[in-house]
């Protein structure tokens, strides 16, 4: 049976407050529902999401498809970027390519990246511990913390080249029994499970 690693689309900027309270924008709220209406929404039997904001309202949208609760894993969260708070677009972008070619070292005061996935990677381990093998599940994040899963699931260096294209709002499917990846990032609203 299929796991997922599902991204929030697209989220309200706003620099007065803080990253982890934004909220979808109506362009993310639109492709969440749009996703829900999919088959493998439907099948969901466990959605498990970081506790910021967007991921929690993602995944509430998903649950109302598929009829089950969400859970909260407060280690699912984003890279602690805390320490130079909101960053502009063109300089945050510099800033997560930093990130990503030093995961040993922190971007001036940023989580370091070798940290967030030991982080992530333990969350989602420790859910699919308990978890039913033959249940689709999935784990509704970010996408840094989502493309370092990623690069742990393949068994590969820390890369930015696994990131997701676009922004937000994909997902990548993995076995529950192998833990493989079985598809690469797809749009929430095209995978067709």
């Amino acid at each position: 049976m299929f796991g997922l690693y599902i991204t929030h689309p697209q989220v309200k900027i706003d620099a007065n407050v803080p990253v982890p309270k934004w909220g979808l924008s109506d362009i993310g709220a639109v492709r969440a529902r749009k996703a829900a209406e999919s088959g493998w929404a439907r099948q969901l039997r466990r959605i498990v999401s970081s506790d910021e904001t967007k991921a929690i309202e993602t995944a509430e949208i998903l649950a109302d498809a598929s009829g089950v609760a969400i859970e909260i894993v407060h280690g699912m969260h984003e890279n602690d970027r805390s320490a130079t708070g909101f960053l502009p677009p063109p300089q945050f972008k510099e800033a997560a390519n930093w990130f990503f070619a030093h995961p040993e070292e922190s971007f001036r005061g940023w989580e370091r990246a070798i940290d967030a996935q030991r982080r992530i990677v333990e969350a989602v381990n420790t859910v699919l511990a308990t978890h039913d093998p033959a249940a689709p599940i999935a784990f509704v994040g970010h996408g840094g913390v989502g493309t370092l899963l990623k690069c742990h699931l393949a068994s590969g260096p820390i890369t930015r080249d696994r990131d997701q294209p676009g922004g937000g709002g994909n997902l990548y499917a993995f076995g529950l029994a192998d833990r493989r990846l079985s598809c690469d990032w797809t749009p929430i609203e095209d995978w067709q499970g």
